[in-house]
């Protein structure tokens, strides 16, 4: 396929893994889901009708060349040749409904990048948000993603990280979790769960104490932070208004993804209606919750377009 230089000027960029999830059946059989939380990311915020570009290679494998054809069906654009290497895998096993994950991330697509490239590619555009987060920020391939950090700050882009810790993936949790602290400290808009605030150092972390939470965050200069807790809603913070919000009812078949869509549709507004973000910071979280919740009642991560999240308001 050809790629779409010459008329690229996402308002979002994606760095971050595309995987399969391969969810045990109750038969003990595997069923292949798309999922990598950047990749479902890009596709909220696509859906939620922000320009979203992914960055990192897909394989030429069945299953990369089915998340290419998802991308483009959901109005993201592919940014990269594609990769020999084969796709990332994560099996996973639910149990009460929430997610635990196995990884096989090593000679795969998604890392088959360099630095140098993809900061060639930044100053080529004009500066809009670059997202990353996730499996991206283990070490040693978080040295990568701070180089290009640091070089896509330095050109005037906006960075969104989400946390989303692994633990189960790290050699050495303390040298991820230092891993995590030093590129949040890049962070301009950031987004973390109740389970990623627990291994960063914030025990008992709930909704009532997030402005507490947040404050740490913006001591660095991060603006916009966004702290998720389960069932127990969401606070949302950006430049000094915030709000919280309960879960909306919902019939949950899954949470995957959940967290994704949530960012997805906060970056997609903030891109989309870029002037008075602090002055909505409710709607925003009312939206994006809504949002996941459409997504918790989906299999899988199925982000719903901005037209179904309105009409479920």
């Amino acid at each position: 396929y050809r790629l779409n230089e010459t008329h690229m000027t996402a308002s979002i960029w994606v760095l971050g893994e595309a995987l399969m999830d391969c969810v045990a059946q109750p038969d003990g059989t595997l069923r292949p889901f798309m999922g990598g939380s950047p990749f479902n990311m890009a596709r909220a915020a696509a859906l939620r009708g922000a320009t979203v570009g992914y960055v990192n290679p897909l394989s030429t494998d069945q299953f990369g060349q089915g998340m290419h054809q998802q991308l483009v069906q959901d109005g993201v654009i592919p940014l990269s040749a594609p990769s020999a290497l084969p796709t990332s895998l994560a099996v996973v096993q639910i149990h009460n409904g929430q997610p635990s994950y196995g990884f096989y991330r090593e000679g795969i697509a998604d890392r088959d990048y360099s630095a140098d490239a993809v900061l060639q590619r930044l100053q080529g555009q004009a500066p809009g948000v670059l997202h990353t987060g996730s499996l991206l920020l283990v070490p040693p391939e978080h040295h990568k993603v701070l180089d290009i950090l640091k070089g896509a700050k330095s050109l005037g882009w906006t960075i969104s990280i989400d946390v989303n810790l692994r633990p189960r993936l790290a050699a050495d949790l303390g040298q991820y979790v230092r891993a995590v602290q030093e590129i949040a400290e890049h962070a301009d808009w950031l987004k973390a769960s109740d389970e990623d605030l627990e291994l960063l150092g914030f025990p008992h972390a709930t909704r009532a104490n997030g402005a507490a939470i947040a404050a740490n965050f913006m001591a660095h200069g991060t603006s916009r932070v966004a702290l998720t807790f389960g069932a127990q809603g969401a606070w949302l913070g950006v430049e000094g208004n915030s709000a919280d919000a309960d879960v909306p009812a919902t019939q949950v078949v899954d949470t995957v993804g959940a967290g994704d869509t949530f960012w997805g549709n906060c970056l997609g507004d903030w891109v989309l209606n870029p002037e008075d973000a602090h002055q909505r910071v409710a709607q925003t979280l009312h939206q994006a919750m809504r949002a996941a919740a459409i997504n918790c009642e989906r299999a899988g991560c199925q982000p719903p377009r901005y037209a179904e999240v309105l009409a479920a308001a």
